[in-house]
């Protein structure tokens, strides 16, 4: 056995790579202090990003980002609420529903994760697909590009945090967040158990997964889109931050669906028929056709 094939090993790896990757952020944070906030968070972000793909290449391992889009999020936050000084009863319901979100996220990969021995399947199609150009593809498509979407995406709750602020109806988009991020949690616990009694060659057809193919990618997209509609119900005009929840919606509905869907058909039984009885997104029963 290698280090790499082994989890606990692999792990503290990871643990490792994360402390130094925020320690870089912050020492680049603090660097630039004469800077705007925002530019100085994006800097920051972006280091951490490169230190990332500098230990995933060394390790040969892209999935060494793959907890990246959870965890950068709560040191995000949390740091802008310490700098902000609006840690105060009032922050608790919006920068809970991010750590819920975040940690929740985090465990799933933790638990799915079993070492740096393997990689993400889609990793490994975009290396074989790209070959020699991999490299470019490595830092731009899997690891800039998702850095850059959550970036755009934290902004509103950057915005909200400075001044943190619950009205009437900052409620509702609150409810948004924690249902998101609860809808997520359900979906994979179901495709967990369904996967430890099923052939990998079936299709989940109980509970979320029976309406709706995609009900964690859902989750996740409704999760940011409550994240900057708390922003809204306090800051309404800045409408244009709206950008971050639609460059994620994008980014799920022609990329990480089409890719999951096109992977699916390729070796699912009855795929098709799935497809057809299903909705991508959100899970409301089809109306069954009259014969």
């Amino acid at each position: 056995m290698t280090y790499k094939s082994n989890r606990r090993t692999s792990f503290l790896i990871i643990i490792l790579s994360y402390v130094s990757a925020t320690a870089t952020g912050y020492g680049v944070f603090y660097i630039l202090q004469d800077y705007g906030l925002i530019f100085r968070v994006f800097s920051a972000d972006i280091a951490a990003t490169v230190l990332i793909f500098l230990i995933g290449t060394l390790f040969g391992n892209a999935s060494v980002y793959d907890p990246y889009w959870s965890v950068a999020p709560i040191i995000i936050a949390s740091g802008c609420c310490m700098l902000f000084g609006t840690l105060r009863p009032e922050v608790l319901p919006f920068l809970g529903a991010i750590w819920f979100w975040g940690i929740r996220l985090t465990a799933n990969w933790a638990y799915t994760f079993s070492g740096l021995h393997r990689q993400d399947w889609r990793y490994d199609m975009l290396k074989e697909k790209s070959g020699a150009w991999f490299p470019a593809v490595n830092f731009l498509g899997i690891h800039l590009f998702p850095t850059l979407v959550v970036f755009f995406a934290l902004v509103p709750a950057i915005t909200y945090l400075e001044n943190p602020t619950i009205r009437p109806i900052t409620i509702p988009a609150l409810v948004l967040c924690y249902s998101a991020a609860i809808l997520q949690t359900i979906s994979d616990y179901q495709m967990h158990r369904f996967k430890k009694t099923s052939d990998r060659n079936q299709i989940i057809r109980t509970g979320v997964w029976a309406y709706s193919r995609h009900p964690n990618y859902l989750g996740e997209i409704l999760f940011w889109w409550g994240v900057f509609l708390v922003m809204l119900s306090v800051r309404p005009d800045l409408p244009y931050l709206g950008i971050g929840p639609v460059m994620n919606t994008l980014m799920f509905l022609f990329i990480s669906i089409p890719m999951a869907e096109k992977r699916m058909a390729a070796y699912k039984n009855d795929f098709e028929s799935y497809r057809r009885e299903t909705r991508c997104l959100f899970p409301v029963p089809r109306r069954r056709r009259e014969s």
